[in-house]
C-alpha cells in the first residue's frame, strides 16, 4: 500500500510531467498518483473540482493512528519529495515559516501560469476512457489544458 496518495491535474501537461518526473523518482512505489479527472477520485477524497484545478492534493495515512494527513499545494509537493526519497528534507525545510511563505507564493505564481511552461501530453489525453471531464471547464478557461499551445503568450 501506498505511503501516499498524490493527486493532480491529470488535463495539465506540466502538471502530468511533474508527475512522471515523481513518479521516476519514486523508486520504492511509495507514491499513489491519482489524475483528479479519473472516475470518482474527487468523490472519494472530497475535493471540488475548484480545488483540484489549482493544487496537487497529498494524503497520507499516518502509520499505527490510523488518522489521514492531508497536504496541498507547496506543502503536498514536499511531503511527496520525501517520501519519494524517503527523507524528511523538504516537509522540514518547508516548516520554517520564511521558506513556507516563498514556497507557496512560487507555487501559486507556477500554477496560475502554467500553460506558458512546456508540459508533455495531459495524462486525460493519454487515457481519454478513464477521465470524467476532458473538456476543460469553462468556469476556468485559462487553466492549463486549454487549446492555447505552450508557450503562447
Amino acid at each position: 500500500m501506498a505511503e501516499l496518495t498524490l493527486i493532480f491535474d491529470g488535463r495539465c501537461g506540466v502538471c502530468t510531467r511533474a508527475a512522471g518526473w515523481l513518479r521516476r523518482l519514486d523508486r520504492g512505489g511509495r507514491i499513489q498518483l491519482r489524475a483528479s479527472q479519473e472516475h470518482g477520485v474527487r468523490q472519494a477524497y472530497g475535493l471540488t473540482q475548484a480545488q483540484t484545478d489549482v493544487e496537487i492534493w497529498g494524503f497520507r495515512v499516518v502509520t499505527g493512528e490510523g488518522r489521514v494527513m492531508v497536504s496541498r499545494g507547496a506543502g503536498a509537493a514536499a511531503i511527496a519529495l520525501d517520501v519519494a526519497m524517503g527523507t524528511r528534507i523538504f516537509r522540514n525545510l518547508y516548516r520554517f515559516p520564511p521558506l513556507r511563505w516563498c514556497a507557496d507564493r512560487v507555487y501559486a505564481w507556477v500554477s496560475a501560469h502554467r500553460g506558458r511552461f512546456p508540459g508533455t501530453t495531459p495524462w486525460c489525453t493519454q487515457n481519454p476512457g478513464a477521465c470524467e471531464d476532458t473538456q476543460v471547464s469553462r468556469a476556468n478557461p485559462g487553466a492549463c489544458g486549454a487549446t492555447q499551445p505552450y508557450g503562447a503568450a
